[in-house]
């Protein structure tokens, strides 16, 4: 075993993270958490995470599931990509295994949405398979202690760390290794202000040595962030019910129940009519705000309208929510904030 690997998983056993709902050798739950946590907190999916089981005890119960209600309980995790992908991979599982995740990492990253270095991590945890992760804590970690340079995004310095990766890898004890290398990164070699001094690489990291802990891994070129902007209609009919369209499988909120949209308040009457057959009545616009994305900023407009004629919509993707049904249904972050406003 290298002394790379008996130093992380003496540590990991002593330092590391042990409570954690997820940390049981069961395929199922490691997945789930593993997609859960891809961009995103711990904090975050602590909350989501058993909300979730408790909704899909069993992988046959998710693969059984409706997609708006796997949606819905997603609300608000972002990145709909994955819920999506969970749902097929599901399936997948169900489908071709028996509903259990194989041993062998190289079919588990043929399932729908899940890479190489997931479907490392979710057969180490359940299996003990001896497999090499890298994600981003981890390629900060090793990036940081090997001094390599390079924007790890970039296919030659990734290679790089995979094989480091690999080389690094014990024989024998791959969860508690595994386990340490994602605590390292999550909670002492952190991307600011890094906790150098009780780490257990500090002896021989190549980036305490040259004091270049802020300048390792080597950040992505900066490019501007595009800008967009649209109008949101908030319709209500006589009854207070507010107007929900699905939008396409694929895309920004693929596959989320949300509030029609337009280009500007003077094309909402005309769209408003010849989408839905309604007519309605604008009233003035609430403040903009702006929704930040990876790729680009979005600023929205908020436009209030109400329904004064033809009450009946034209297609089964469009249909009439009450306030506390659409609270309940898959729809994006900003709806919900302008929904509770």
């Amino acid at each position: 075993m290298s002394d790379f690997a008996t130093r992380l998983i003496a540590w990991q056993r002593e330092h590391g993270r042990h409570g954690l709902p997820w940390q049981v050798a069961d395929g199922y739950h490691v997945w789930l958490s593993e997609i859960m946590l891809q961009q995103t907190q711990v904090t975050t999916v602590l909350d989501y995470y058993p909300r979730f089981l408790a909704k899909f005890p069993t992988i046959f119960d998710l693969a059984a599931a409706p997609l708006d209600d796997v949606l819905a309980l997603w609300s608000g995790l972002g990145y709909y990509t994955r819920a999506r992908n969970l749902h097929k991979c599901a399936q997948a599982v169900v489908a071709q295994y028996g509903g259990r995740f194989p041993s062998d990492p190289v079919l588990v990253a043929e399932l729908p949405g899940i890479g190489r270095s997931t479907a490392a991590a979710i057969t180490a945890f359940s299996y003990g398979t001896r497999a090499a992760i890298l994600d981003g804590n981890v390629k900060r970690v090793l990036t940081r202690w090997a001094g390599i340079e390079g924007y790890p995004g970039v296919k030659a310095v990734e290679n790089r760390l995979w094989d480091l990766a690999n080389a690094l890898l014990p024989a024998a004890d791959i969860e508690a290794y595994t386990q340490g290398l994602m605590d390292l990164g999550a909670t002492v070699c952190t991307p600011k202000k890094p906790s150098c001094l009780t780490c257990p690489m500090s002896a021989d990291c190549q980036a305490r040595l040259s004091n270049r802990q802020a300048e390792l891994p080597t950040p992505k070129q900066k490019k501007a962030v595009p800008e967009k902007s649209t109008v949101m209609l908030i319709i209500r009919n006589a009854q207070g019910q507010i107007l929900l369209q699905k939008r396409p499988p694929t895309g920004i909120w693929g596959g989320l129940w949300s509030l029609p949209e337009v280009d500007s308040t003077l094309a909402a009457n005309e769209l408003v009519a010849q989408q839905f057959g309604l007519e309605i009545e604008l009233e003035p616009a609430l403040p903009d705000f702006v929704h930040v994305f990876t790729h680009y900023k979005l600023t929205i407009t908020p436009q209030p309208a109400y329904v004064t004629g033809a009450q009946g919509v034209r297609s089964d993707q469009t249909q009439w929510f009450s306030q506390q049904e659409a609270l309940a249904a898959g729809i994006p972050t900003p709806v919900r904030k302008l929904l509770l406003s």
